[in-house]
């Protein structure tokens, strides 16, 4: 569950990072011709990449199921 925490924490930081870098861009204090295609790209992947850690940290912090039959 910690795993989780750290990587919903993490791509929280980069949204807002990405967003406050959008924000200069469209009041153009930073010149973002194609900064902002390239960081949402960024953004996909990173989110892509952690789908599946969480999804492989779920499959494998499974607890076990006892087959059933046995009272």
């Amino acid at each position: 569950m910690r795993v989780k925490k750290i990587i919903a924490y993490t791509l929280s930081v980069l949204v807002l990072l990405f967003s406050i870098v959008a924000i200069l861009g469209i009041w153009e204090v930073v010149d973002i011709e194609d900064l902002i295609s390239r960081l949402f790209k960024s953004l996909m992947v990173i989110l892509a990449a952690a789908a599946v850690v969480v999804l492989l940290f779920s499959i494998l912090d499974r607890p076990d199921r006892h087959e059933g039959g046995e009272a």
